[in-house]
């Protein structure tokens, strides 16, 4: 069975068996209201995710309203320990987190993962992207590896993350595929992706690696150059940005995003949350903050998502073991 039709079949039965929620004029589900818990700081990818689904749920009157609430602080895990451990008063809270919850229980930064969460449903993919300031002399990847092999620890590389965490690992892959030995990067990490771009527009790194909605706003503004894309192909939202494959550079990569809930939230609560993301990507809002992001659709909820995660999670460590982070 395909996506579509797995999705409507389900949202069928839904339906027939009474666990919709109310319903507004033209059909919609309404939920009164969602918040978001948000594991960092402003203007970061986690940031942006939640705060666009939030958008596209209530002008598209799914929901009623839509708060949000950042909660940064060791990596994503004050965030995630914060949810385990209030559970129960957080029954109408929706986490959004990424790739990095698997990467950071992979090295041990926080005791938790995907597991110890409910899982309710992957919503969208963000490519990676390499950025410059926009005055910088860099205006390539080739130029970014000649910066380095001329002076490799005074080419800092910046991102929104840990060491070891998502953009890290994205600068490591990048690098290895350009030739060069990822374990030799400088990498200075930065508590969330606006904190991160504020330290390469002020000069105190010489790149940064982000995912590309986070850059391409301030790059169509003219702030900083898109130097390489981690997608198969050039993204509409950003068209003179060149993929690192049409660059010699052999790789793809895409960092998915998604919704997780407290600890043991009650099933009709899950079902109501996943019913309501899945009609949103029926709507023209969704689709304007998509396309205004340059996000991939990656729709996935229940056994699905699960096995999506721990397949995710295998992957990541074997290349995670293979850079030299485990």
């Amino acid at each position: 069975m395909n996506a579509y039709l797995g999705r409507r079949t389900f949202l069928a039965i839904v339906a027939a068996t009474g666990l919709a929620g109310p319903v507004s004029a033209d059909g919609h589900q309404v939920l009164d209201s969602i918040h978001f818990l948000i594991p960092g700081g402003a203007g970061g990818g986690w940031d942006g995710t939640a705060r666009g689904t939030g958008e596209a749920l209530t002008r598209s009157g799914l929901v009623g309203t839509a708060s949000y609430e950042n909660k940064s602080g060791g990596g994503g895990g004050k965030a995630i320990g914060y949810l385990i451990e209030n559970a129960e008063s957080n029954h109408d809270t929706l986490m959004v987190n990424s790739t990095p919850i698997v990467i950071r229980s992979l090295t041990g930064v926080f005791p938790h993962n995907f597991r110890d969460l409910t899982l309710v449903a992957g919503t969208i993919g963000d490519y990676a992207a390499i950025v410059v300031g926009n005055d910088s002399p860099i205006n390539s990847m080739a130029d970014l590896v000649s910066t380095f092999d001329a002076d490799p620890r005074e080419t800092a590389i910046g991102g929104g993350s840990v060491p070891g965490g998502m953009d890290h690992l994205v600068a490591s892959m990048v690098m290895e595929a350009a030739g060069k030995d990822a374990l030799a990067i400088k990498y200075v990490p930065y508590d969330a992706g606006g904190n991160a771009m504020a330290a390469l527009l002020s000069g105190e790194i010489a790149a940064l690696s982000t995912g590309f909605s986070e850059a391409v706003d301030l790059a169509n503004a003219g702030e900083v150059k898109i130097i390489g894309v981690t997608s198969d192909k050039r993204i509409d939202a950003a068209p003179d940005a060149m993929t690192m494959k049409e660059q010699g550079i052999n790789m793809s990569f895409v960092n998915w995003r998604s919704f997780f809930g407290a600890p043991d939230l009650p099933e009709d609560k899950v079902t109501e949350y996943q019913e309501v993301l899945a009609k949103m990507y029926d709507t023209p809002e969704w689709e304007e903050v998509r396309a205004r992001n340059g996000w991939v659709n990656i729709h996935n909820s229940g056994d699905d998502f699960r096995a999506f995660l721990e397949n995710q999670e295998q992957i990541i460590g074997d290349l995670m073991k293979k850079l030299g982070f485990l």
